[in-house]
């Protein structure tokens, strides 16, 4: 079984549908192609199978190509990236696809039917199990049962039509399959799947094969949902005297906890993001705020996405993009379920969190917090929370005391640390603060330690109740840090009014 090798004429495509937002499944199947792609030296194509128009979506595949860009997964090929196999958009491919099926047709692997809502209803009712195949053919409404005069009159009269993939009777259909091996099927157990629809557009089936074979595919990765509709594929291959491409069939990603796979659902759920971005089509039902709008950078997305369902067979868990490339091979991609672990994914995004610039930081927090604070303090405190945060957002939210005096103070801890005894030291401290010459962490820690020490205080009974007066809270940046950024007149105020604010919530404690 051959994987790849490294030549110019491995091409691959990921091919959504254009009915909604994309889900984080898709992605992966987008990175798992553009990661075999770019590692074998070949083309990574879009191509936008929109052949179900009842279920298109305005704005959908727009919403896939701005995900795909927010990932750095650009197409070499696709809708607005150019190509030489193109249109990219099957339903702007409609002529080539009745060519190939009445071709089948002809060949005697294909057929036409006339079968209406009422015929098919019918065939169900008498078997609840029945479907159209080789035994319920002979009893329908087709070019099969019908006399070659019948349906020529038929054709030529306009009826509407589709038209059905013929299956072998009783024959085995073996699939090699670079992640699940050999897969053998049985076409007893398989349907004749419509592949012409009533209006001339194509199904997934005949539209999938058509297209792989002109845009020259040497390799389909796609989810493991559409395993049992390969045989199809293989098979109209076969009839078109197309050589198939290599099939490899990904895992499903499976919800948090409990059985199945993760679904649109389970966001609102379990409280995460199982969109890339947010999907906004004007009705507030469905709304969904995607992984950048939870605060999530797209590497660690990335990242995270790689290692649902396949690993590098090393303890590394950090992987750029780049790295990604030279270390994908499907041989290591698992046959069974990932599971959705949204805490693994917090955990890659602060890695990358600590690893982002600063600046970087500052620039994507900018619109959460007030204008008054310069590009310059942004990055700094994004500095100092950096290392304490899951999300981008989380920066503002548990680091509000950098952006505004505390309003709430822990009771708890003020309750367990402040003395009234201390308050003198508290004064003292104060105005010490406000006459060192160089208000930096280094002064402030020295000038607070040397009185702490001068005094024979402890440290216990002086440097949290500082804290919370800085800040209203025992978590979060160094302290000494903190009153750099904060500087020197803001620091005073806070701890000036922070002191009062204990002292009322020790009072009453008491009361």
């Amino acid at each position: 079984m051959i994987e790849y090798s490294i030549m110019s004429d491995v091409r691959v495509r990921f091919a959504p549908s254009p009915t909604g937002p994309l889900h984080i499944g898709g992605v992966r199947t987008a990175l798992y192609n553009y990661l075999f792609a770019k590692h074998a030296g070949g083309a990574f194509i879009l191509r936008v199978e929109d052949t179900d128009q009842n279920r298109y979506v305005p704005g959908a595949e727009e919403y896939i190509v701005e995900a795909l860009n927010w990932f750095g997964l650009t197409p070499d090929e696709g809708p607005g990236f150019g190509g030489d196999y193109g249109p990219y958009r099957q339903s702007e491919r409609k002529d080539f696809y009745a060519k190939y099926a009445i071709q089948m047709v002809e060949q005697g692997n294909a057929y036409y039917a006339w079968d209406t809502p009422a015929d098919l209803d019918s065939m169900r009712t008498q078997d609840s199990n029945a479907k159209y195949d080789a035994k319920t053919r002979v009893k329908m409404k087709n070019g099969l049962t019908l006399s070659a005069d019948e349906v020529k009159l038929k054709l030529e009269s306009g009826v509407k039509y589709v038209i059905r993939l013929k299956m072998p009777e009783n024959e085995d259909v073996m699939i090699t399959d670079l992640v699940r091996g050999e897969v053998t099927f049985n076409t007893q157990d398989l349907d004749d799947k419509v592949i012409l629809k009533g209006d001339g557009m194509p199904t997934y089936h005949l539209a999938n094969i058509v297209d792989d074979h002109l845009m020259k595919i040497s390799h389909v990765i796609r989810g493991e949902e559409w395993l049992s509709s390969t045989a199809h594929h293989v098979l109209m291959y076969r009839f078109m005297g197309w050589e198939a491409p290599q099939f490899s069939h990904l895992p499903l990603i499976l919800k948090p906890t409990g059985k199945g796979k993760l679904s649109k659902r389970d966001g609102a759920k379990f409280g995460l993001p199982v969109f890339p971005l947010e999907w906004n089509p004007g009705n507030d039902e469905e709304l969904y705020s995607g992984f950048r709008e939870f605060g999530f950078l797209p590497d660690a997305v990335i990242n995270f996405l790689a290692f649902l369902g396949w690993n590098p067979g090393t303890e590394q868990e950090i992987f750029s993009l780049d790295e990604l490339v030279n270390s994908f091979s499907i041989k290591r991609i698992v046959k069974s379920g990932a599971r959705f672990d949204y805490d693994k994914a917090k955990w890659y995004n602060q890695q990358y969190i600590i690893k982002t610039a600063n600046e970087v930081l500052a620039a994507m927090i900018r619109s959460e917090v007030s204008a008054d604070y310069s590009d310059e303090y942004l990055a700094k405190a994004c500095g100092l929370m950096k290392e304490r945060v899951e999300t981008v957002g989380d920066i503002p939210k548990m680091g509000d005391f950098l952006f505004g005096s505390p309003t709430e103070y822990d009771a708890k801890m003020i309750r367990k640390k402040y003395k009234e005894d201390n308050d003198p030291h508290f004064i003292a401290l104060t105005e010490s603060l406000g006459v060192i010459e160089t208000f930096d962490a280094e002064s402030t820690q020295s000038a607070i330690k040397g009185y702490i020490g001068d005094n024979e205080l402890s440290f216990g009974a002086i440097m949290p109740v500082l804290r919370l007066a800085t800040s209203g809270t025992m978590k979060g940046p160094d302290l000494f840090e903190m009153m750099e950024l904060l500087g020197r007149d803001e620091v005073l105020v806070r701890m000036r009014d922070g002191l009062k604010e204990i002292k009322k919530i020790k009072s009453e404690v008491r009361s």
